[in-house]
């Protein structure tokens, strides 16, 4: 893909970003929403592990779509960046470089979700640390994610503050989509925060104010996927004529 290719066809870029964006929210609903609330049992280490042992192709689908969602967002990355460029490079280059800390963290953060499984159900670790302190050790690797997870969606919370002021800036994409995104940034900001900082408002906060960024988040994807951009305005944006439609006949 190069940036001329991209500046004439921003329509199919912008598709393929929203089809991107559809999978990791659907990579994270199953993983986050369906797996690990259904596996792990808050403040239940034993729990856990027996849930995990029970259902190990479960626990490892879901470590799947954790690992395939970072690997998505690589490209819808580089998608966005080239779809914000016209805006301003400078604040895209900030955004790029927010993103990349986040994305770095997380996949990071997926090592220690990698480990749980092996942690449990390796003899070795069995005879070295004893039975009673295998799920210990595995809820000590699942803290340790959701901490880094945590980490990682600060970043990324930065990242949607910055592209959500381009969206509203561009003229390609309606404001509203920019000020949906921004909103779920600071919604990623105060959650993540609050669970690192002060568990207590997190407990009451959370889930409810993800909904924040599930909703601005859904909007650009979606918007990216049906619409795409505002041909013209893109075009007076790359300083480039709109390609005219040839006559029939």
């Amino acid at each position: 893909m190069t940036a001329r290719s991209f500046a004439s066809s921003p329509q199919f870029y912008a598709r393929l970003g929203g089809a991107l964006y559809l999978a990791i929210i659907l990579f994270g609903a199953f993983a986050e929403g369906f797996v690990t609330s259904k596996l792990v049992v808050g403040g239940d280490a034993v729990a856990t592990a027996r849930h995990i042992l029970a259902s190990p192709a479960l626990w490892r689908l879901g470590v799947a779509g954790n690992v395939l969602l970072v690997l998505f967002a690589v490209p819808l990355l580089w998608i966005e960046y080239l779809l914000l460029r016209p805006v301003s490079k400078s604040l895209v280059l900030l955004a790029v470089l927010l993103n990349v800390v986040s994305l770095s963290v997380e996949a990071v953060s997926k090592v220690f979700m990698l480990l749980v499984l092996p942690i449990l159900s390796n003899p070795e670790y069995a005879s070295a640390f004893g039975p009673r302190q295998l799920p210990v050790l595995a809820n000590l690797a699942l803290r340790t994610h959701d901490i880094s997870f945590n980490i990682a969606l600060i970043f990324f919370g930065l990242t949607c503050l910055v592209n959500g002021y381009l969206i509203r800036k561009s003229g390609y994409f309606p404001r509203v989509l920019g000020t949906l995104l921004q909103v779920a940034g600071l919604g990623y900001l105060v959650a993540c925060f609050a669970a690192l900082f002060a568990p207590a408002l997190a407990a009451i906060l959370l889930p409810g104010v993800l909904v924040l960024p599930l909703v601005g988040e859904s909007a650009f994807c979606l918007w990216l996927l049906l619409k795409g951009v505002d041909k013209a305005q893109w075009h007076e944006q790359v300083n480039e004529p709109a390609p005219r439609a040839v006559a029939a006949g």
